[in-house]
C-alpha cells in the first residue's frame, strides 16, 4: 500500500536546496555542488539505517551506501544488496541528505547543519513503524541518543547495552561506527565490536526483518 503522505514528502526533500540557495551561515557557506539529496525512508521498514552524509560515490549514483562503506556495513548486517535495499526491511535516512563535499585531505566533511533541522522530525514522524534505529557516526548519535550519548563516539559504542536497555520499551537505539575503510585501526583496537555487538546487531536485525 503506497503512502501518498510519505511519497509528498520525499518528493519535496528530493527538490530540497536549503545548503544551496539559504545555507546556515550565509552565502559564504552555501554547498559548491548541486545538491542531490538521497534518502530511502519507508513506511513498512522496522529497521532505520540512521548515517552521516552521502559519499562522492552516492553523490553520482543517487543511492545510499553504493560504495565500500556499504559492503561492509551489509557484512556486519550479514544481508545481501537485496535485503538492504528493500523498503519493507531497511529505511535508509542519513543525518544529512547530500554530498556535503571534502576537506583539503580528501576526507568527507560533516553533514551540512541546515539538513537535519529541516526535515528530520518530518521524517521520523512519518516512519512510526520502525523498531530498531542503527545511529551510525557521532551525528546520528547525537540526534538519536540525546543525553544516553557520552562525550566521544567511542564511549557510546562502548555503552551499547546500556543504550539498549534504556531504549529499548520504545525505539530501540544501536551505537555503530561509521563502516569508512578509514576506520579499519578503530575496530582492530576495539575487538569487542566484532566479538560483541556485531552478532547482538544480527540477531535483533534478522529477527526484524524476517517478520
Amino acid at each position: 500500500m503506497i503512502d501518498h503522505e510519505l511519497e509528498g514528502l520525499l518528493l519535496r526533500i528530493r527538490a530540497c536546496r536549503i545548503c544551496r540557495d539559504t545555507p546556515a551561515g550565509g552565502a559564504a557557506g552555501r554547498l559548491p555542488h548541486e545538491p542531490r539529496p538521497v534518502c530511502e525512508a519507508s513506511s513498512a521498514a522496522p529497521v532505520l539505517i540512521a548515517g552521516q552524509a552521502p559519499g562522492t560515490r552516492v553523490h553520482a549514483s543517487g543511492r545510499p551506501f553504493t560504495d565500500p562503506s556499504g559492503d561492509r556495513l551489509r557484512g556486519w548486517l550479514g544481508v545481501d544488496e537485496a535485503a538492504f535495499y528493500d523498503l519493507d526491511k531497511f529505511a535508509i535516512v542519513p543525518m544529512g541528505f547530500c554530498f556535503p563535499g571534502q576537506d583539503a585531505k580528501g576526507g568527507d566533511l560533516p553533514p551540512r547543519r541546515e539538513c537535519a533541522p529541516a526535515w528530520r522530525d518530518e521524517v521520523m514522524a512519518k516512519m512510526p513503524q520502525v523498531r530498531l534505529v542503527l545511529a551510525i557516526g557521532a551525528h546520528a548519535q547525537s540526534w538519536h541518543l540525546g543525553s544516553l550519548g557520552k562525550k566521544t563516539l567511542t564511549e557510546t559504542v562502548e555503552n551499547w547495552r546500556e543504550i539498549l536497555a534504556a531504549t529499548e520499551k520504545g525505539v530501540a537505539v544501536l551505537p555503530l561506527p561509521h563502516p569508512s575503510w578509514r576506520n579499519t585501526g578503530w575496530l582492530k583496537r576495539h575487538p569487542f565490536f566484532e566479538a560483541e555487538l556485531l552478532p547482538e546487531l544480527r540477531r535483533r536485525v534478522h529477527e526484524l526483518i524476517a517478520k
